[in-house]
């Protein structure tokens, strides 16, 4: 008699198990599959050589953007109004990354589009 209680508890104790891990996998791949998004602002230079930030971003939200990364070449826009496509990235993640100017959102930047080449 106890040794089928003992195998219905064990099975129980590692479907318990598995339903808790999976739960704890979800949020996770949540964060790593970050949709993109759009945002517009004047692009600036930052500190530091090839570094840059967005400033007076546009609507509600974040007011400045620290660029992690850029599949396209920032440098010729540097001071026009920009509309970037791009993909969020944590402040912690981004904190680790060297050079990257502070802001209070971050992005890795994968389009532009030049809206005007003049910022107010």
């Amino acid at each position: 008699m106890k040794g089928p209680i003992m195998a219905a508890l064990v099975v129980s104790c590692g479907l318990a198990l598995a339903q808790r891990a999976q739960a704890q996998e979800a949020p996770e791949k949540h964060r790593m599959t970050a949709k993109e998004h759009s945002m517009t602002g004047c692009l600036k230079s930052g500190t530091e050589p090839n570094t840059y930030m967005i400033t007076n971003i546009e609507g509600k939200g974040p007011k400045t953007i620290g660029i992690v990364s850029s599949t396209t070449d920032l440098a010729p826009h540097v001071g026009h109004k920009i509309a970037i496509t791009g993909t969020a990235v944590s402040a912690m993640k981004a904190e680790k990354e060297k050079n990257v100017p502070k802001a209070e959102h971050y992005m890795k930047v994968t389009a532009i589009k030049m809206i005007s080449e003049t910022c107010p």
